[in-house]
């Protein structure tokens, strides 16, 4: 197998191409987003600066209340769910990358064989074109010569 066969094949070389192609993605959506939320940046800010005083001194005596009922023996067995449910989800968010970065890379792999087809056809029709320009060129200097001849 060559080395391009076995990049191919791999599913990491096609996880990479798939998050370089999911950040452009993202990236160029930034500038209309900033945009965006400048203006109701400024609105929220100012409305919501009065309401969280008031939120914060309802939420201390909520947060007493939650401390009084959480276990300390209860908290691995979160801390455990927490991570398998953690791990599930990247080990899926890495497969959705690689099938994007397959796709990526067939998509591009087309236009490279594309662009090499067109270079091999390139220098058939070049020398067809040259041929035919000489012709063209003979023909003229035929009928100047002949033209000039007759005067």
């Amino acid at each position: 197998m060559t080395l391009a066969s076995n990049l191919r094949e791999n599913k990491a070389v096609y996880a990479v191409a798939g998050a370089g192609d999911f950040a452009v993605e993202k990236i160029r959506e930034v500038p209309e987003q900033v945009t965006r939320y400048q203006g109701e940046v400024r609105e929220t800010v100012d409305r919501y600066r009065v309401q969280v005083r008031e939120t914060a001194a309802r939420y201390r005596g909520e947060v007493s209340r939650y401390q009084e009922r959480v276990d300390a023996k209860d908290l691995p067995g979160a801390a455990v769910a927490y991570a398998t449910h953690f791990g599930t989800r990247a080990f899926e968010f890495i497969d959705e990358l690689a099938e994007r970065g397959k796709k990526v890379v067939h998509r591009e792999a087309s236009e490279v064989a594309e662009i090499a087809a067109a270079d091999q056809a390139a220098p058939k029709q070049a020398s067809k074109a040259r041929t035919a320009q000489r012709r063209t060129v003979q023909s003229r200097a035929t009928g100047q010569s002949r033209s000039t001849a007759k005067k």
